[in-house]
């Protein structure tokens, strides 16, 4: 019921190791200018009360990624504020790109990952995350991601 990208699709492998690129299982920084945060998309499942998700990243602002940062494993961070970004995941299970969908990062409990929030609009992730999906929308995803071998279960 979860799928999840490994990096921001902008994250090269040969950045690994330079002074001025980090990448960890929840933050990313590219050339010391982009910044990244990994959340999740949830998207209800019709008739149930499961929940499948898409653990996405988005970039922040220096000044939102920062506070974010500092905030990481404050207790009480999920009454912050939510931080405008843009969503830098790309769903190939979509027929239209997901790169680049504003989205809104709301934080959570410590050892939470950020809830992701798409600006409402029609592409098909938007709609989905608004009205949820059928259990065979869920196989069909999961067919298409463990066929592409685009996504990593967890």
């Amino acid at each position: 019921m979860n799928y999840t990208a490994e990096a921001p699709a902008v994250w090269d492998p040969a950045f690994t190791g330079t002074d001025d690129c980090s990448l960890s299982s929840d933050q990313c920084v590219i050339r010391g200018q982009h910044y990244f945060v990994k959340g999740l998309i949830e998207i209800p499942v019709i008739g149930s009360d499961e929940v499948f998700s898409w653990g996405v990243w988005v970039s922040l602002s220096r000044q939102n990624f920062s506070r974010a940062a500092d905030m990481w494993d404050t207790p009480g961070r999920e009454a912050e504020n939510s931080s405008f970004g843009w969503l830098t995941t790309d769903l190939p299970v979509y027929p239209i790109t997901t790169l680049n969908l504003k989205t809104h990062v709301h934080p959570r409990p410590v050892g939470e990952r950020p809830f992701i929030e798409l600006e409402p609009t029609d592409h098909p992730l938007a709609v989905e995350q608004r009205t949820g999906i059928t259990l065979d929308r869920v196989r069909e995803i999961a067919a298409n991601v463990l066929h592409s071998g685009d996504g990593k279960q967890r």
